[in-house]
């Protein structure tokens, strides 16, 4: 049988190599989506270039002219060709692509933006002249000599002249001027130590400043800081911890906010490794997991955090944006943030939402629904088990709460007046108002503490405890339930068995890719275990690591806390505020409720003299 020759084929494809012009456009199509992304990419290499002040201006939302000048170690004239060429850097070494440095190492930025549109680069270095190179639509024009002190000024006008079709894909002005705002604020972050200028140039002169950040001095915690007070508000900062903890040579700094300090969206997560920028799935599903007991499902934390490792444990490379990252170890990197950040809030102990008055208060103003009924605060519907432990709960020998309400019951005999408030952090309880606010005197002001809220959490810290002390109570189901799953999603699960057994689930493998359910957690009555494990599958799956299951056993707990708790409307004595108060003191997370308010304000005798105009 003879073969058949394949040029004979009508219609085969033929394989031909793309000229430079097509590679260079799709390269910038991996790399530059929008404006912001060669905002991005112009800013990283003033920085790797070791710039202390960059400034960036834009028009027309970055469509029409986008300019970074700055003051780093800047090109000579027979750099700047290399510097249009396709995988040209000075950033790293092409045989060690493991130990990444810098922000920029692809070589791909400027040959992709001059493909794409109108650039042209001025630089001096150290010791040699100013020169200058342009290139439009791929189209590199000769070094000339130009005019320029220090380091180097890109200018880039018309993006995506050369490819029009991607302008439609664009949005408003507004809109990429608001991702260009938020590009140079997460770089601002990365590098406290470098002040930036971002201008609005649209309609020529010297344009509207949009962010100043001039640099900062001192040390790292001091210098990021006096940052981050500068681009997200004094609010953020006065209600944020310093965040530092280290795992098995991961290292994890910055500023995590209160639970009292939340929001409505994810909006002021900044998440950074290795002072690099990065949107990672692990490592905000890893933020949110720290959160979990302290805040409310609809409710987000903010944090501004910084993994750092040695480059050979991270890939920075798997992402042509560089917006993602790949650790060796994802569940170390994980761990830490999830421990790190509950370690921290445990040790605030008490503390509130902040010692200003006023943004407490803003921080406590319930937010309207859209029909105008202001949000309510509700955990998910407790089962009729957790209910008769609630009720339970209330009566005068009940066991599982007997011990944590006793000594807010017990009568004793009050406290002298004379007392002197500077002994406790919170004060001594002069008053109580409308049977619901003790009114505590301090050194330095008055405390309000809402008595329901406050006891609510210590109920359920003393609830955790007994569960991690007893474990989980786990009923046997009559029949098991059989999940029907992939084989895949199967073994996932049976690989996370011990872990669930300890959460009152057990499970055991029934063939193929079927899993028998034999018990469940008491504590969540009748359960749906088929749901409840593709829940967890998802988790897993999408995170390496689930807390589905204790976030609903916890969120049974809070319930239980709060039908144990002292209830608003109930007078106390002065003894029993007290002890109220000193519990406080001593309890982890008890400056807010199981749903992330605060348990108390504090006034400062400057906040009430300044009320008064005393000052």
């Amino acid at each position: 049988m003879t073969a058949m020759n394949p040029k004979i084929l009508p219609g085969r494809p033929v394989i031909r190599q793309l000229d430079e012009a097509a590679i260079n456009r799709i390269a910038a199509g991996e790399v530059v989506e929008r404006p912001a992304s060669a905002v991005k990419e112009l800013v990283e290499n003033a920085l790797d270039a070791g710039a202390r002040r960059i400034d960036i201006a834009y028009a027309d939302g970055g469509k029409t002219l986008i300019r970074v000048s700055d003051d780093g170690c800047g090109m000579t004239a027979d750099d700047l060709p290399l510097a249009l060429s396709r995988h040209a850097t000075s950033k790293i070494d092409g045989s060690d692509l493991l130990n990444i440095r810098s922000f920029g190492f692809r070589g791909e930025a400027l040959p992709s933006l001059g493909a794409v549109g109108r650039l042209k680069i001025t630089s001096r270095a150290e010791d040699a002249e100013a020169a200058g190179i342009a290139v439009a639509g791929g189209r590199i024009a000769p070094v000339r000599p130009a005019a320029l002190t220090r380091g180097t000024v890109v200018e880039l006008r018309d993006l995506f002249y050369a490819t029009p079709a991607r302008l439609k894909f664009l949005r408003s002005d507004r809109a990429e001027a608001q991702a260009i705002k938020d590009v140079v604020q997460r770089l601002a972050m990365a590098e406290p130590h470098v002040g930036f200028t971002l201008r609005d140039v649209t309609g020529g002169g010297e344009g509207k400043p949009i962010l100043r950040a001039d640099a900062e001095q001192g040390e790292l915690f001091d210098a990021l800081g006096q940052r981050l007070r500068t681009l997200i508000g004094a609010e953020f900062a006065d209600n944020a911890l310093a965040i530092d903890a280290e795992r098995e040579g991961i290292r994890l700094t910055g500023f995590a906010a209160l639970p009292t300090y939340s929001r409505g969206a994810a909006i002021e997560q900044f998440l950074f490794v290795n002072g690099r920028p990065v949107r990672d799935k692990l490592l905000i599903g890893a933020l949110r997991a720290a959160y979990m007991d302290v805040l409310s499902r609809d409710r987000h934390p903010a944090a501004v955090l910084n993994l750092t490792c040695d480059p050979e444990r991270v890939d920075v490379n798997a992402h042509p944006a560089k917006a993602e990252v790949r650790f060796r170890e994802p569940g170390v990197a994980r761990g830490l943030i999830v421990s790190g950040l509950r370690h921290a809030l445990a040790e605030a102990g008490h503390r509130a939402s902040s010692t200003v008055a006023g943004a407490t208060l803003g921080a406590m103003r319930p937010e309207p629904s859209a029909g105008g009924v202001p949000r309510i605060y509700q955990m998910d519907r407790p089962s009729q088990t957790a209910l008769r432990m609630a009720h339970a709960a209330q009566a005068p020998l009940a066991p599982e709460l007997a011990e944590a309400t006793a000594r807010f019951e017990r009568p004793t005999a009050p406290l002298p007046v004379e007392e002197s408030a500077e002994q406790h952090p919170l004060g001594a309880a002069r008053a109580q108002v409308h049977e619901n606010y003790i009114i505590a005197q301090t050194a330095t002001g008055l405390v309000i503490v809402d008595q329901h809220a406050a006891h609510e959490r210590l109920v359920y810290e003393r609830l955790k405890r007994q569960r991690a002390e007893s474990g989980v109570a786990a009923q046997a189901l009559l029949i098991p339930e059989i999940a029907e799953l992939s084989p895949g999603d199967a073994q996932l699960l049976l690989d996370h068995a011990t872990t669930l057994a300890g959460l009152g689930l057990t499970i055991e493998p029934f063939g193929g890719g079927a899993v028998a359910v034999r018990e469940t957690p008491a504590l969540l009555g009748e359960v749906n275990a088929t749901a409840l494990l593709k829940d967890i599958l998802d988790e897993l799956h999408d995170a390496g690591d689930s807390q589905r299951l204790q976030g609903r056993i916890d969120a049974v707990l809070s319930r239980m806390a709060c039908h144990g708790s002292i209830r608003s409307g109930r007078r106390m004595q002065a003894d029993e505020m007290n002890a109220l108060l000193r519990e406080m003191e001593r309890t982890p997370l008890s400056g807010q409720c199981n749903h992330g308010r605060p348990t108390y304000v504090e006034l400062k005798l400057t906040d009430i003299e300044r009320l008064f105009g005393r000052t």
